[in-house]
Protein backbone atom coordinates (compact mmCIF):
# COMPACT_ATOMS: atom_id res chain seq x y z
CA UNK A 1 0.00 0.00 0.00
CA UNK A 2 1.30 3.44 -0.93
CA UNK A 3 1.90 6.00 1.81
CA UNK A 4 2.18 9.68 0.86
CA UNK A 5 4.36 11.76 3.16
CA UNK A 6 5.24 15.43 3.00
CA UNK A 7 8.82 16.26 2.14
CA UNK A 8 9.74 18.73 4.87
CA UNK A 9 12.53 19.61 7.32
CA UNK A 10 12.40 16.04 8.69
CA UNK A 11 13.12 14.45 5.32
CA UNK A 12 16.75 13.37 5.08
CA UNK A 13 17.31 11.17 2.04
CA UNK A 14 17.92 13.82 -0.62
CA UNK A 15 20.32 11.58 -2.56
CA UNK A 16 17.64 8.90 -2.95
CA UNK A 17 15.10 11.54 -3.97
CA UNK A 18 17.49 12.76 -6.67
CA UNK A 19 18.11 9.18 -7.83
CA UNK A 20 14.34 8.63 -8.05
CA UNK A 21 13.77 11.72 -10.21
CA UNK A 22 16.71 10.91 -12.48
CA UNK A 23 15.60 7.29 -12.91
CA UNK A 24 11.99 8.28 -13.59
CA UNK A 25 13.03 10.90 -16.15
CA UNK A 26 15.88 8.90 -17.75
CA UNK A 27 13.83 7.48 -20.64
CA UNK A 28 13.00 10.94 -21.98
CA UNK A 29 16.53 12.28 -22.48
CA UNK A 30 17.00 10.93 -26.02
CA UNK A 31 13.46 12.05 -26.94
CA UNK A 32 13.34 15.69 -25.84
CA UNK A 33 15.06 18.92 -26.76
CA UNK A 34 16.06 21.00 -24.83
CA UNK A 35 17.35 18.65 -22.11
CA UNK A 36 15.31 18.18 -18.96
CA UNK A 37 15.94 20.51 -16.02
CA UNK A 38 16.10 17.33 -13.91
CA UNK A 39 19.67 16.89 -15.15
CA UNK A 40 20.66 20.04 -13.25
CA UNK A 41 19.23 18.87 -9.92
CA UNK A 42 21.41 18.12 -6.92
CA UNK A 43 20.48 16.93 -3.44
CA UNK A 44 20.97 20.51 -2.24
CA UNK A 45 18.71 21.88 -5.00
CA UNK A 46 15.98 19.41 -4.03
CA UNK A 47 16.29 20.42 -0.38
CA UNK A 48 15.92 24.08 -1.39
CA UNK A 49 12.96 23.17 -3.60
CA UNK A 50 11.30 21.46 -0.63
CA UNK A 51 11.68 24.66 1.41
CA UNK A 52 10.19 26.82 -1.35
CA UNK A 53 7.44 24.44 -2.45
CA UNK A 54 5.29 21.66 -1.03
CA UNK A 55 6.77 18.28 -1.76
CA UNK A 56 5.33 14.81 -1.40
CA UNK A 57 7.05 11.45 -1.43
CA UNK A 58 5.31 8.18 -2.17
CA UNK A 59 6.56 5.30 -0.04
CA UNK A 60 5.86 1.57 -0.23
CA UNK A 61 7.16 -0.55 2.64
CA UNK A 62 9.56 2.26 3.56
CA UNK A 63 10.99 2.56 0.04
CA UNK A 64 10.80 5.81 -1.92
CA UNK A 65 8.88 5.16 -5.16
CA UNK A 66 7.55 8.55 -6.25
CA UNK A 67 7.54 12.30 -5.69
CA UNK A 68 5.72 15.46 -6.65
CA UNK A 69 6.29 19.14 -5.88
CA UNK A 70 3.67 21.88 -6.00
CA UNK A 71 3.55 25.63 -5.58
CA UNK A 72 1.06 28.44 -5.98
CA UNK A 73 1.52 29.73 -9.51
CA UNK A 74 -1.22 32.23 -10.20
CA UNK A 75 -4.02 33.49 -7.99
CA UNK A 76 -6.09 30.35 -8.54
CA UNK A 77 -3.53 27.84 -9.85
CA UNK A 78 -1.37 25.23 -8.13
CA UNK A 79 1.57 24.21 -10.32
CA UNK A 80 2.75 20.59 -10.16
CA UNK A 81 6.33 19.77 -11.03
CA UNK A 82 8.81 16.93 -10.91
CA UNK A 83 5.99 14.38 -10.90
CA UNK A 84 8.02 11.17 -10.83
CA UNK A 85 7.32 7.48 -10.23
CA UNK A 86 9.94 4.77 -10.56
CA UNK A 87 9.50 3.12 -13.98
CA UNK A 88 8.91 -0.38 -12.57
CA UNK A 89 6.26 0.99 -10.17
CA UNK A 90 4.18 2.92 -12.70
CA UNK A 91 0.58 1.90 -13.27
CA UNK A 92 -0.04 1.01 -9.61
CA UNK A 93 -1.86 4.20 -8.56
CA UNK A 94 1.17 5.93 -7.05
CA UNK A 95 0.93 9.02 -9.27
CA UNK A 96 -2.80 9.25 -8.67
CA UNK A 97 -2.24 9.06 -4.88
CA UNK A 98 0.27 11.93 -5.06
CA UNK A 99 -2.17 13.89 -7.22
CA UNK A 100 -4.83 13.47 -4.51
CA UNK A 101 -2.37 14.96 -2.00
CA UNK A 102 -1.82 17.95 -4.31
CA UNK A 103 -5.58 18.35 -4.71
CA UNK A 104 -5.79 18.52 -0.91
CA UNK A 105 -3.25 21.37 -0.95
CA UNK A 106 -5.25 23.14 -3.63
CA UNK A 107 -8.49 22.86 -1.68
CA UNK A 108 -6.78 24.05 1.52
CA UNK A 109 -5.46 27.10 -0.35
CA UNK A 110 -8.76 27.83 -2.07
CA UNK A 111 -7.23 27.03 -5.45
CA UNK A 112 -9.48 25.62 -8.18
CA UNK A 113 -6.98 24.72 -10.92
CA UNK A 114 -4.01 22.35 -11.05
CA UNK A 115 -1.44 23.00 -13.78
CA UNK A 116 1.55 21.11 -15.10
CA UNK A 117 3.82 21.06 -18.09
CA UNK A 118 5.08 18.11 -20.06
CA UNK A 119 7.24 17.87 -23.12
CA UNK A 120 5.56 17.93 -26.49
CA UNK A 121 7.25 14.65 -27.51
CA UNK A 122 5.93 12.67 -24.53
CA UNK A 123 2.51 11.65 -25.84
CA UNK A 124 2.15 8.90 -23.23
CA UNK A 125 2.49 11.56 -20.48
CA UNK A 126 -0.25 13.60 -22.17
CA UNK A 127 -2.54 10.55 -22.21
CA UNK A 128 -1.80 9.67 -18.58
CA UNK A 129 -2.53 13.21 -17.39
CA UNK A 130 -5.71 13.27 -19.50
CA UNK A 131 -6.85 10.11 -17.68
CA UNK A 132 -6.29 12.05 -14.44
CA UNK A 133 -8.58 14.84 -15.66
CA UNK A 134 -6.07 17.27 -17.20
CA UNK A 135 -6.64 19.03 -20.53
CA UNK A 136 -4.07 20.64 -22.79
CA UNK A 137 -4.59 24.40 -22.75
CA UNK A 138 -1.48 25.61 -24.59
CA UNK A 139 1.58 24.58 -26.56
CA UNK A 140 4.64 26.68 -25.75
CA UNK A 141 8.34 26.83 -26.52
CA UNK A 142 11.45 27.17 -24.44
CA UNK A 143 13.54 30.32 -25.00
CA UNK A 144 15.48 30.10 -28.25
CA UNK A 145 13.17 27.58 -29.93
CA UNK A 146 10.89 28.48 -32.82
CA UNK A 147 8.60 25.48 -32.35
CA UNK A 148 6.54 24.14 -29.46
CA UNK A 149 8.63 22.14 -26.99
CA UNK A 150 6.08 21.57 -24.21
CA UNK A 151 2.39 21.61 -23.44
CA UNK A 152 0.63 23.20 -20.49
CA UNK A 153 -2.17 21.12 -19.03
CA UNK A 154 -4.79 22.03 -16.43
CA UNK A 155 -7.28 20.23 -14.27
CA UNK A 156 -10.22 22.14 -12.84
CA UNK A 157 -11.26 21.12 -9.34
CA UNK A 158 -14.79 21.14 -7.95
Amino acid sequence: MVEIIQIDEHFEDWQSLLALVLKAFDYMHPLIDPPSSALKLTPEALKAKAHEEIGYAAMIDGALVGCLFCRLHEPETLYLGKVAVLPDMQGQGIGRAMLKAAEGVAHACGVRVLELETRIELDHNHRRFEKWGFQTIAKKSHPGYDHATYVTMQKRLN
